[in-house]
């Protein structure tokens, strides 16, 4: 019913110079359709206080609602276009008028549980970033054909929406933290079975998708009376969400799928003190998906008593804290945290076993996660009693999941099965807490039932897989060789409309402050970061070592990086881009640091790409009379070089063929990696073959691995 409007809006998203990405396509689809739901949400509270002979005070003033700004309507039930705001009258009215008044409900709204309070917290945290109001007018229509008000409307939309999240896994950097499978959800549900009247609690909720299948999962347990149907909407699913994109998409996805005001908090889940936690703070049930790989800052971990700087072991024992006793947890965590031999590990691993039973431990297989390259786990515990036995089960599928072959509902039914007796299989066996070593704790996954794979396979499969792997690999170098001479095409013969510009023409150049103005003396434990070189050298910006005051800030303004703003490592290893990320801290950059901020012009990614490219750096020795600048960057040589820059439009498809490329590339070199695990196996294979009786006198060794 609306999946053609979903792919209309992203086609015209894709034509806006202010939108590059499926991250962009989604954050400003949900402010526009969170907007037409508020539309069809009065609708439908004015029609039950009419059934009520009751008044009905509306949300929204008038002049603010859907139907006067967005959609204004003729006799004949279609858009009045006389009066329909359009181009930049439209963009006037949306950037100036409607998003400063909508901001206000926030700090009006009586308390954080309400509808009013979401409306001023969502639009608090974003912009419109559809640069033409053409574009807008464009999407404004197709999103006015949607409808929120029957259930088989609302069902439809919350499973399109799901779809578009899914999609931002392959968006960028940190797309997949947006997105758990949701086969893998609803198996962690099931086996966690929470019931109405458990408080429910995700705290890194990013798109919502274990609150929303828990509220799935819970609407399907009975039938459910009003006093239940009120529980579930006021007083059973609660989350926290660091990061604004990833708060606004879980706050949209449980409005969709039916939670009208979600108790979703804006806030770092790990700056709470795990010591400030009592016993109202607690919760019956914990489901989350904590993200792997982060690492937190010192200050940060003094709120937890075992100090380490990966994020979801602070999770977990932020989780630990906030069950009730008896209450019932599901966490997906990376499974070398179950052999892991530093301290932290060691310490956390003895307290989860001490404080809570860990009955199950799920092991996933890699691709579970796409994009992610870790191997994961699901930790099944629940507080209270200490573990005296784990029961493992190892899903093995006889495919490799991926993009276009993902974990389904049917790779996870055996393990639901047996899970409920915790029966011995082939995959499943039980491990006794007292079998453990207690100097280690170590608890990796040792499937008794199995022998080593090269035992298992012989010379002639892993040729095979060897075989298949080449062949995989046919196939990406085709497509590469396909992009690279579209790229080569593009570039050798680009047409009308490129045009030779100088960089300083199309970006704003702003070179960090002066050393002497940034001492050590000023900074302070927290507060406004300052971002240093090795943020555009490793293109990552959640550790910072060091703060300035509000004051100092103030007074350093304009070095201030904005999301979108590029910066350029200017010294030492010079010429390192990066792109700031949308949820970053609020700080400045450092005096070893160049922003960039480009104009309408230029797409940042392609900017970020060309100035990635041998061409640059060539250009950067021109300029500077062929020294190869290997300490400092001038600004004045930086603004002259010239860019070739076609339309915003061809710069899309220039930046879409590299993505492709890039995404392939990886690909390729994870394929070289799985060829040398086979060769390696295939050694001891033959070795094992030869030793267990493999070969006979009569048939040698050589005319075996001939035969193979």
């Amino acid at each position: 019913m609306f999946e053609q409007t979903f792919k209309n809006i992203d086609d015209i998203l894709h034509k806006d110079a202010g939108c590059s990405s499926e991250l962009d396509y989604v954050e400003q689809t949900s402010w526009i359709l969170f907007l037409k739901y508020l539309e069809d949400f009065e609708k439908d509270r004015k029609t039950s206080a009419e059934l009520s002979g009751k008044a009905y005070a509306g949300i929204i003033s008038p002049e603010y609602k859907w139907e006067t700004w967005a959609a204004p309507k003729g006799k004949d039930g279609k858009i009045d276009h006389h009066r329909a705001l359009t181009g930049d009258d439209l963009k006037d009215f949306v950037d100036h008028k409607l998003f400063p008044y909508l901001k206000k409900f926030k700090a009006d709204a009586e308390n954080a549980d309400t509808i009013e309070y979401k409306i001023g917290e969502i639009f608090s945290e974003l912009k419109n970033k559809i640069q033409s109001g053409y574009n807008l007018r464009e999407v404004l229509n197709r999103i006015d054909e949607l409808r929120f008000r029957s259930h088989a409307e609302k069902h439809e939309m919350s499973h399109l929406y799901e779809d578009k999240i899914k999609n931002m896994g392959n968006a960028g950097r940190n797309g997949g933290e947006y997105y758990t499978p949701r086969p893998l959800i609803k198996t962690i549900v099931k086996v966690v079975a929470p019931a109405i009247g458990n408080r429910i609690y995700d705290g890194a909720v990013g798109s919502a998708g274990f609150l929303v299948e828990a509220f799935e999962y819970l609407k399907a347990s009975k039938n459910l009376s009003t006093g239940d149907a009120a529980t579930l909407q006021k007083k059973t699913f609660y989350g926290k969400e660091k990061k604004s994109l990833a708060y606004i998409i879980g706050t949209m996805n449980m409005i969709l799928h039916g939670i009208e005001a979600p108790n979703i908090v804006h806030t770092n889940t790990l700056a709470e003190n795990l010591a400030d936690i009592q016993e109202k703070d607690r919760y019956d049930i914990v489901l989350a998906n904590p993200p792997f790989g982060g690492k937190e800052r010192a200050e940060v971990q003094q709120n937890f008593p075992i100090k380490t700087g990966e994020t979801a072991f602070l999770f977990l024992q932020h989780f630990l804290k906030i069950l009730k006793a008896g209450g019932r947890a599901g966490v997906v965590i990376k499974n070398t945290f179950l052999s892991n031999s530093d301290n932290a590990s060691v310490s956390l691993r003895k307290s989860l076993l001490e404080s809570a039973d860990l009955h199950t431990v799920l092991d996933l297989p890699g691709g579970t996660f796409t994009g992610a390259g870790v191997k994961t786990v699901v930790l099944f515990f629940e507080k209270g009693a200490p573990t005296k036995k784990v029961w493992f089960y190892q899903l093995n599928l006889d495919r490799n999941l991926g993009k276009t072959n993902p974990l389904n509902e049917n790779d996870l039914a055996d393990f639901l099965r047996l899970q409920k007796t915790k029966a011995d299989s082939e995959n499943s066996w039980t491990v006794n807490i007292a079998d453990v070593d207690k100097t280690t704790y170590d608890l990796s996954v040792k499937n008794p039932h199995k022998k080593d794979e090269a035992a298992l396979r012989t010379p002639q499969e892993i040729l095979d897989a060897i075989t298949a792997l080449d062949n995989e690999s046919v196939t990406i170098l085709n497509t590469i060789r396909e992009f690279e001479s579209y790229l080569q095409s593009i570039f050798a013969n680009p047409g009308e409309g490129w045009v030779e510009t100088a960089l300083g023409d199309i970006c704003k150049f702003v070179r960090g402050p002066f050393g002497g103005s940034l001492k050590k003396s000023i900074f302070v434990a927290d507060g406004y970061a300052v971002y240093e070189q090795q943020h555009a050298i490793y293109d990552q910006f959640d550790d910072v070592r060091y703060f300035i005051n509000e004051a100092k800030f103030k007074e350093m303004e304009r070095f201030e990086l904005l999301p979108n703003d590029l910066i350029m490592s200017c010294s030492g290893t010079m010429g390192r881009v990066a792109i700031v990320p949308r949820d970053i801290k609020r700080g400045i950059i450092n005096q070893a640091l160049l922003k960039l901020t480009p104009t309408k012009k230029i797409l940042n990614t392609f900017l970020k790409y060309w100035m990635e490219s041998e061409a640059f750096r060539n250009a950067l020795k021109q300029y500077s009379g062929g020294a190869a600048i290997q300490n400092v960057a001038s600004v004045k040589i930086l603004k002259e070089i010239r860019v070739p820059l076609p339309s915003v439009e061809q710069q899309k498809r220039v930046v879409d063929a590299l993505d492709t490329l890039r995404k392939e590339t990886q690909r390729l070199e994870a394929i070289c990696q799985q060829k040398l695990d086979n060769l390696a196996s295939l050694k001891q294979s033959i070795l094992q073959k030869a030793f267990e009786g493999g070969h006979t006198a009569s048939q040698p060794i050589t005319q075996s691995m001939a035969q193979a």
